[in-house]
C-alpha cells in the first residue's frame, strides 16, 4: 500500500483524523490481526472524534467566557447555599433543551459569574451554540450600534444563541432605551432559547429596578417564570483565595 499518497488525500479532504489513526494503525505490530471492518471502524471512530473536539474547541471560542470554569471544578465546600443535586440535574442541560432560563443570584464575590461560566462551557460541550455578555457592555454596545448600522444584526446575533448568558445584571437602573433593548432580546429568545442571569440584585427587586411598570412586567414574563433559579449567600470566595500576608 503506498500510505504517503493515502495519507495527502485523506490531508487534502480534511480527514485529519483518519489521516492520523491510519498513520497509527500502519506502525501497530497487530495490524493484521484486525479485518477491513475493524480498521475502518477505528479510523472514522478517530475522525469522528477529532470533528466534535474541534466543533466544542469553536464553541467555547465564539462564547467568550469570562472565566474558565467548569462543573466538575465547583467548590461546593464553601458555604455559600449552592445545592449540588440542583447543579448537577442542571448539568445535564435538559433546561437548555426545553429552552428554559437560569437565574443565579446572590452578593458580590459568591461566584456567580464563576457557577454561569461553568454552566456555559457544559452547555458547549453538549453541543450548544453559547454567548456570554456582561450586562454594562452589552448596552453599551447596542447604544454605539444603532448609530453605526450593526443593531439589528447584533439583535440577531444574541437570538441565534442557543444559551445566551447576561452577567451582572441588576448593577443600574434601567434608562428606557436599556428597558426596551432588553425587551427586545428576550422577546427574540423567549420559548425559543434560554438565558441565563446572574445578579447582585434579588429577583423580587428587579420589576422597581427596570423603572416603567409595563415594560417590567413584560420583562420579567419572558424571563422570570421559566427560569430555574440558584439563590446564593454568605461571604465572598475571593476572601478564602486571596494571598494575604
Amino acid at each position: 500500500m503506498l500510505l504517503h499518497p493515502t495519507l495527502e488525500k485523506l490531508t487534502t479532504l480534511r480527514f485529519t483524523g483518519m489521516a492520523a489513526a491510519l498513520d497509527e494503525q500502519m506502525q501497530m505490530n497487530s495490524l493484521d490481526d484486525l479485518g477491513f471492518e475493524e480498521r475502518l471502524g477505528l479510523l472514522l471512530d478517530r475522525e469522528m472524534a477529532v470533528r466534535q473536539s474541534r466543533r466544542m474547541n469553536t464553541r467555547l471560542r465564539k462564547a467568550k467566557l469570562r472565566q474558565e470554569s467548569c462543573i466538575e471544578d465547583i467548590d461546593f465546600r464553601h458555604p455559600r447555599g449552592l445545592d449540588k443535586s440542583l447543579v448537577m440535574r442542571l448539568a445535564g442541560c435538559e433546561w437548555i433543551k426545553e429552552h428554559n432560563n437560569l437565574i443565579i443570584t446572590g452578593p458580590t464575590g459568591v461566584g456567580k459569574t464563576n457557577l454561569a461560566c461553568a454552566f456555559a462551557q457544559k452547555a458547549c460541550r453538549e453541543g450548544f451554540n453559547t454567548l456570554y455578555l456582561r450586562m454594562t457592555k452589552l448596552f453599551e454596545d447596542l447604544s454605539l450600534s444603532k448609530g453605526d448600522g450593526r443593531y439589528l444584526k447584533l439583535l440577531a446575533s444574541f437570538a441565534k444563541a442557543d444559551l445566551l448568558v447576561l452577567d451582572d445584571y441588576g448593577l443600574d437602573v434601567l434608562n428606557r432605551e436599556q428597558r426596551h433593548d432588553l425587551l427586545e432580546i428576550l422577546e427574540d429568545r423567549h420559548g425559543l432559547k434560554s438565558t441565563l442571569v446572574t445578579s447582585q440584585l434579588p429577583i423580587d427587586l428587579w420589576h422597581e429596578q427596570i423603572g416603567d411598570p409595563t415594560l417590567a412586567d413584560a420583562i420579567l414574563d419572558r424571563l422570570v417564570h421559566n427560569a430555574h433559579k440558584i439563590k446564593l449567600n454568605g461571604d465572598s470566595m475571593r476572601k478564602k483565595n486571596a494571598n494575604l500576608t
